[in-house]
């Protein structure tokens, strides 16, 4: 963390310099004008004075999920910048969310950034929107898919480096069997993180899949699974709401395995400063739909395209208990 802050000073030195000497050449006018964009984008009010577009945003959030929360604040708030109208719709359940990008063609919205966990069940409502001159990105999960599906480009984490990562972290700590829990299944991502930590780590892991619905359900299976194989050292939850959740199977089940997870909030930042949790694997939710929309905005208005056809990566980042400290600010007002 402090080679990446050292990172950022030595950036912004160097852009101040760069800036400094660009507003010195140039008029009062122009350093006024980015002035005012500046202290319209802090108060929420548009920073440009392009069309107000509407763009639409599916995705398959379940109720309650934190992590989605964070990308659509970034979303929002890129929205707000961009003078952009922003719709947001969700459902866990591909066949809605198909239903919901259809219903964002019907209304010939002027962007669509979409989610790709279950990416076969939106093929053909994706290329109904690219056929009909609708530019499309799509965030978070199925970035193997998002090219060939007609999308501008994707915008999130490479679940399976992202899995690696996990692997050759629990490796480091010495860990030597572990249990990837998947609360979701279908979900592509998901398979690509557990079979990428599966890949990095030097001892045994195995999947356990559990109803990520039920909560109670969870807890039980997880306990369960640390009853039966008291070898167990370590947990892998996929989602942030499902590490308190581990971490309550695992004393219950009076196992000393530690709980690991994808994805930061406010619980799980508590408890890895407080010691509950090894690391959490953060992909920045905020950027996520932050970017999506800036990126569909400058589409629009200036035929820019990110990525070269490769993922925008947004991660992932090891956080523990001291990143997890350094970050606290930022993941209590819910942009990380």
């Amino acid at each position: 963390m402090a080679r990446v802050r050292t990172g950022v000073r030595v950036v912004g030195a160097v852009l101040a310099t760069v800036l400094g000497a660009s507003l010195v050449g140039c008029s009062s006018t122009g350093g006024k004008r980015a002035e005012d964009r500046a202290k319209a984008a802090a108060a929420g009010r548009p920073a440009v004075s392009t069309p107000r577009w509407t763009f639409a945003m599916v995705t398959h959030a379940g109720d309650g999920d934190t992590f989605w929360d964070i990308v659509q604040k970034g979303a929002k708030e890129a929205a707000a910048k961009d003078n952009i109208n922003f719709v947001y719709s969700h459902d866990d359940q591909a066949q809605q969310q198909a239903q919901f990008v259809q219903n964002a063609i019907d209304q010939k919205v002027d962007g669509i950034v979409v989610s790709l966990a279950k990416p076969e069940a939106l093929k053909d409502v994706i290329a109904k929107a690219v056929k009909a001159g609708i530019p499309v990105v799509t965030v978070n999960s199925g970035s193997a898919q998002s090219a060939a599906y007609g999308a501008l480009t994707h915008i999130g984490q490479d679940e399976q480096i992202a899995g690696e990562a996990v692997g050759t972290e629990l490796t480091k700590r010495g860990r030597k069997k572990a249990v990837c829990v998947l609360h979701e299944q279908g979900n592509v991502g998901h398979e690509q993180r557990c079979a990428g930590a599966k890949k990095t780590f030097g001892g045994d892991m195995e999947n356990l899949y559990v109803e990520g619905t039920n909560m109670p359900s969870v807890q039980a299976a997880v306990q369960a699974k640390l009853q039966a194989d008291p070898s167990v050292d370590a947990i892998v939850t996929l989602g942030a709401p499902f590490a308190p959740t581990a971490v309550k199977a695992k004393d219950a089940a009076g196992s000393k395995a530690e709980v690991d997870t994808f994805d930061l909030n406010e619980a799980v930042a508590r408890d890895l400063k407080a010691g509950v949790l090894g690391f959490a694997v953060d992909q920045q939710p905020y950027l996520q739909g932050y970017e999506a929309i800036d990126l569909l905005w400058l589409y629009r208005y200036n035929a820019d395209v990110l990525g070269g056809g490769r993922p925008v990566l947004t991660g992932p980042q090891i956080v523990t208990a001291a990143e997890s400290a350094e970050l606290e600010e930022f993941i209590k007002r819910g942009s990380r």
